[in-house]
């Protein structure tokens, strides 16, 4: 592991390497304080971007937009009680309550330290976790993988923020969307209507610009520039030092927090959203005066706070060693490295050891870039919200166009983009939540393909699958937690 750390440190270490750390650490920081952007629209929009750079690049330049989204988001959250992203809306209800007390300063400093040290945890986790499980992993068939795919699918519908419903429609919608092309087993061209362009498939670049990237310009053109009010930052680091009660009252729901998110962020549709609102809820639960909570409790920030940056280096564990994305953004992180011919999974240690370990010591180096830019420059990143939204929605525009034809240089793949981004507008519009299209949309594919490989094994007969304890594990996974989606809707119906 050591050695395997520093290999990554030594592929870190180029200057293309160092500034694309850098470039990511910084723009998901701009996109936090952003409110609406998200990290999805953005990792979308660079997706073009990266196919000029070699794999290991890539990933590290994308994967810093992905945490360092935790740490903007708590800008506006403090200073503005307004989430910069969705994991970051738990900070806003005592973030901005001790900044209005004038204690703006120690609630960014507890925030970034205890992300920084969640993180830390985080990625120690992934690096012991992820060896032991790629070697369990490698004994799979394809069995095991269709089963495994399926439970994914059926989490991704427990988790959703939409309902279970309109969770299910989504996941439909990917996974149809998945069967354009060719066929897995037979190579015959299927639902491509007699057009050329979509024998390969729908790909990626054109889809999630259009969902998040489109729909995202759409939704800005018809919301009107507000302006909020913003609490004077600190003006020197000093003043971001918290004092020593509250840096007491820190230290448990830090490390609370750190193995919460951390647990979390290794569940497929978990993640640094789910990990926040649980760490809340915990230190609420254990607090000695919970009626603090709500009127500026220094837990209420801690913790949350460390929990969604170790949830978002927990997802990297599935991603990474199973090929699972956690969520709509590991989804599009999983699509950049399909797109550059990396199939993640347990044999991407031996194989691509360059970037699994190269994106290990990128997020150790990007996450202490991210304390530095945090601290000193947030006057500089609170500005970015002066940004006039029509300015804002010309920019994606461009990015959009220039960077869907330039993907296969085809005009086929922008009107495809369009019609995408219409569909993504209307069904943001409708309350759907587009997580769930584009996870079934990576996940179908690789369900399909093991399914139909395991039949052709065992001849059609799934009497197999007595025989392959892991495989039926994972099918009574998949449908206990389809029941328990069930039970809970239910009974929250029932409660209303």
């Amino acid at each position: 592991m050591i050695d395997g750390l520093l290999h990554g440190f030594a592929i870190l270490s180029t200057w293309q390497n160092l500034t694309l750390c850098l470039i990511g650490a910084f723009l998901g920081t701009v996109v936090g304080v952003l409110p609406g952007l998200g990290p999805a629209t953005t990792i979308a929009l660079l997706l073009p971007i990266t196919l000029k750079l070699d794999p290991t690049g890539a990933i590290i330049l994308l994967a810093g937009i992905y945490y360092g989204v935790a740490y903007g988001g708590t800008l506006t959250s403090v200073l503005m009680r307004i989430p910069g992203e969705a994991s970051s809306v738990v900070t806003c209800i005592d973030g901005y309550e001790m900044a209005r007390k004038g204690r703006a300063g120690a609630a960014l400093g507890i925030a970034a330290i205890g992300s920084f040290f969640a993180s830390t945890v985080g990625i120690l986790g992934v690096m012991l976790l992820s060896p032991i499980l790629a070697e369990l992993v490698i004994a799979f068939g394809p069995w095991e993988y269709a089963a495994l795919m399926l439970a994914g699918l059926s989490l991704i519908a427990f988790f959703a923020a939409s309902g279970l419903a309109k969770a299910g429609l989504m996941a439909l919608l990917g996974l149809l969307l998945g069967t354009v092309g060719l066929d897995p087993i037979s190579g015959t061209p299927r639902f491509t209507f007699g057009i050329n362009e979509l024998v390969d498939g729908i790909n990626i670049t054109p889809l999630a610009l259009g969902l998040f990237g489109l729909s995202e310009l759409l939704y800005l053109a018809l919301v009107k520039d507000t302006k909020a009010e913003i609490l004077r930052p600190p003006s020197s680091l000093l003043g971001f030092m918290p004092n020593k009660e509250e840096a007491k009252r820190s230290v448990a729901p830090v490390l609370r927090g750190s193995v919460l998110g951390f647990l979390v962020g290794l569940l497929p549709g978990g993640g640094a959203v789910l990990a926040s609102f649980l760490s809340y809820a915990v230190e609420k639960r254990l607090a000695k005066n919970p009626e603090e909570f709500g009127k500026g409790a220094v837990e209420g920030v801690a913790g949350p706070e460390a929990a969604n940056n170790s949830g978002t280096a927990g997802a990297f564990i599935p991603l990474l060693t199973l090929g699972i994305p956690s969520n709509a953004v590991t989804a599009l992180l999983l699509g950049a490295l399909l797109i550059h011919g990396v199939q993640p999974g347990p044999m991407i240690l031996e194989r691509q050891p360059e970037i699994y370990w190269g994106v290990i010591a990128s997020m150790y180096l990007g996450n202490f870039i991210l304390v530095i830019l945090n601290l000193p420059l947030v006057g500089l990143f609170v500005k970015a919200l002066l940004i006039p939204r029509r300015f804002m929605a010309a920019a994606i525009l461009g990015i959009c166009v220039i960077g869907v034809y330039s993907s296969n240089l085809a005009a086929f793949d922008v009107m495809l983009a369009v019609g995408f981004g219409l569909l993504g507008f209307v069904l943001r519009r409708g309350g759907f939540d587009l997580g769930p299209l584009i996870l079934a949309y990576v996940l179908g594919p690789t369900f399909e393909r093991s399914l139909r490989q395991g039949l052709l094994i065992s001849d059609g007969d799934f009497s197999i699958l007595l025989e392959r304890p892991i495989a039926l594990g994972f099918i009574v996974a998949a449908a206990l937690t389809l029941s328990a989606a069930v039970l809970l809707k239910n009974r929250a119906r029932v409660a209303d």
